[in-house]
């Protein structure tokens, strides 16, 4: 039986914590060509952040992947995938995963002080690892992070104009100290269908949502409002726009976790 939820939290607050905080998911084939009068750059509701760590190689992670895609259907959610090559070694090789994503589960479990690392697993507002095919873990563990975060989250939200894409940050909370934080740009295929042919899931044709393909550091956060400028080619190659997204992201380093905030998801 594993330690109840409070145990790991317990533990993360005191630990390094990396924080999702902004989203923006769109066919780039259209809406990232264009103006976009109708998106809101003004800052919106805060959003739970849910990271998947899956793998084409695992026969327990298929459920998961399927609830992912139901809590990222939620506009309260911000809900992603991020394969990771683990497994490789059994016959199959991911053909999405990255060794980058491995390193970033590591670096939970470090974080955490638990090591806990395996597939399917959600980690939820940077904070709690759960049991990925688990809907219920993952509830509770919203509820758990959602309680500590209250009165510690940073504003930011991110749109387009024209050829541009814009970041915008808000100030730390009264009272809180953070200390320097990277900001990550993320490129996130919004769908994807693989059939394995080899391994523990031969013959089966899985389905993926919001997965993640590349993260880039675009600039840092010390603290203050800060506002950063992005060509849209520099993070979304004109080869790549046809079948992705974009995504933000903070990477903090100590303190409370960030703000999971953006503009929603657009069509």
């Amino acid at each position: 039986m594993g330690r109840p939820l409070w145990v790991y939290f317990a533990r993360m607050r005191l630990a390094p914590l990396i924080a999702l905080t902004i989203v923006l998911l769109m066919p780039a084939s259209s809406a990232l060509t264009q103006d976009a009068p109708g998106i809101n750059p003004s800052f919106g509701p805060p959003k739970d952040v849910l990271e998947l760590f899956t793998s084409q190689g695992c026969d327990t992670c298929p459920p998961a992947d399927q609830v992912i895609a139901r809590f990222a259907e939620r506009p309260n959610i911000i809900a992603i995938t991020l394969p990771v090559d683990i497994w490789d070694y059994l016959g199959w090789k991911d053909t999405l995963a990255s060794d980058k994503n491995s390193e970033r589960q590591k670096a939970y479990a470090k974080a955490r002080g638990d090591g806990a690392i395996y597939t399917p697993q959600v980690v939820v507002n940077g904070m709690i690892g759960v049991n990925g095919s688990d809907p219920a873990a993952i509830e509770e563990a919203i509820k758990i992070t959602d309680e500590a975060l209250k009165g510690g989250r940073v504003p930011i939200r991110f749109w387009h104009e024209r050829n541009s894409i814009k970041i915008e940050a808000g100030d730390a909370p009264e009272g809180i100290k953070y200390k320097e934080a990277t900001i990550w740009f993320a490129v996130v295929q919004k769908r994807a269908e693989v059939p394995i042919e080899r391994g523990d899931n031969k013959g089966k044709t899985l389905t993926y949502t919001n997965i993640v393909r590349e993260m880039l550091p675009v600039g840092s956060w010390n603290g203050k409002a800060m506002s950063l400028q992005l060509a849209r080619t520099a993070v979304m190659p004109p080869e790549r726009a046809p079948q992705r997204g974009c995504e933000g992201q903070v990477n903090g380093s100590s303190g409370k976790l960030s703000d999971n905030q953006g503009t929603g998801f657009h069509d």
